[in-house]
């Protein structure tokens, strides 16, 4: 089947409309109409080959919420009409070790992502989020409850998975001291679901100016990262959310942790500026890392994410509108994340 989609070519391109295939529907898919995707700034990465591993052309999009319209014929968890979300997967083995511990993102085998990786189904590579509908197996699709505002979903499908996954699995909870280290699409979720889990939060930020937005969301207090203002933090946290999406010196943050500390890094993927052993050894302190989640610890997020009334804070944009709003994601201009009205590119 035929659809209408954006993407580009080459990584020094702009997205323009395309016409991209969908398979017909196996008798274990569920096929989505998609009403809003989210842009996240892994679409941009990818599709300027920044991680050396793009297949062109790139369709991005992989924080997807839509109609289901058609069901295969084993399909049991859904029916046409419900409201429906696809993540950053949209397969895997599901034999092996980490699929059967509710770790498909780690697939021994490789999971298929949602846009970009080889499509085992259909051949060539898939497409993601930025089209008119998606077909899914049934085990990738994700029920968005109904108390949610649907507009403000899409990017809890990847920025709120990956700030939750981390702070369950460190059973983060009453009585802890969060930092959570940046202020953009994946901090501000960050902070909201740490203080939904009764942790006392703070922002860590090189921005003095987002004190306010801080408060807004449910942070504590807001600490610089000016000189004075880390010394004074010194041993100060439990856990450390490191949600910044470029280079940076982790000896500075490391030394906010407290003996037993741990800092889970969430934002970038590549190689780091400094990092002295002695910033562990001393305090007996974790350097770890965590990719978005599971299956069933999305949908574990979204069911938390309705009985706190968490959503993301975005600006709603027209699907062609998304080359200037890749330049503002770029820039650091949007609280928090775009969400694009899918209907637009219907229209």
């Amino acid at each position: 089947m035929t659809i209408k989609a954006f993407g580009t070519t080459a990584s020094d391109a702009p997205l323009i409309p395309m016409d991209i295939e969908r398979r017909d529907t196996r008798e274990n898919d569920v096929k989505i109409n998609i009403t809003f995707c989210g842009v996240c700034h892994s679409d941009i990465h990818t599709a300027h080959n920044d991680w050396k591993n793009a297949r062109y052309p790139v369709i991005p999009g992989h924080e997807i919420v839509g109609k289901v319209v058609e069901v295969g014929s084993t399909v049991s968890k859904f029916k046409v009409g419900d409201v429906v979300g696809v993540g950053c997967m949209v397969d895997s083995c599901l034999t092996c070790e980490a699929c059967l511990d509710g770790d498909e993102q780690h697939c021994h085998k490789r999971a298929t992502m949602t846009y970009g990786s080889p499509d085992k189904v259909s051949g060539g590579h898939t497409h993601g989020g930025y089209s008119q509908s998606i077909t899914v197996r049934e085990e990738f699709v994700l029920h968005i409850p109904e108390n949610l505002d649907v507009k403000a979903v899409p990017p809890l499908l990847c920025a709120g998975i990956t700030t939750y996954s981390p702070l369950k699995h460190f059973n983060i909870g009453k009585g802890h001291k969060v930092g959570v280290i940046g202020l953009g699409g994946l901090g501000h979720l960050g902070v909201k679901f740490a203080k939904a889990l009764g942790a006392d939060v703070t922002v860590l930020s090189r921005s003095p100016g987002k004190e306010a937005d801080a408060q807004e969301l449910g942070a504590d207090t807001l600490i610089t990262t000016d000189k004075d203002a880390f010394k004074a933090g010194r041993g100060r946290f439990d856990f450390l959310l490191n949600t910044v999406p470029v280079p940076h010196n982790l000896d500075m943050y490391l030394s906010l942790l407290g003996r037993n500390g741990t800092m889970v890094i969430v934002g970038a993927i590549e190689p780091f500026q400094g990092l002295h052993s002695g910033s562990l050894i001393g305090g007996r302190k974790r350097l770890v890392g965590s990719a978005i989640g599971g299956i069933a610890e999305t949908q574990e997020m979204l069911e938390f994410a309705s009985k706190h009334g968490i959503v993301s804070d975005i600006e709603m944009i027209d699907m062609d509108e998304i080359n200037h709003a890749w330049e503002r994601v770029m820039a650091s201009d949007v609280r928090y994340r775009f969400v694009i009205d899918m209907q637009s590119l219907k229209d």
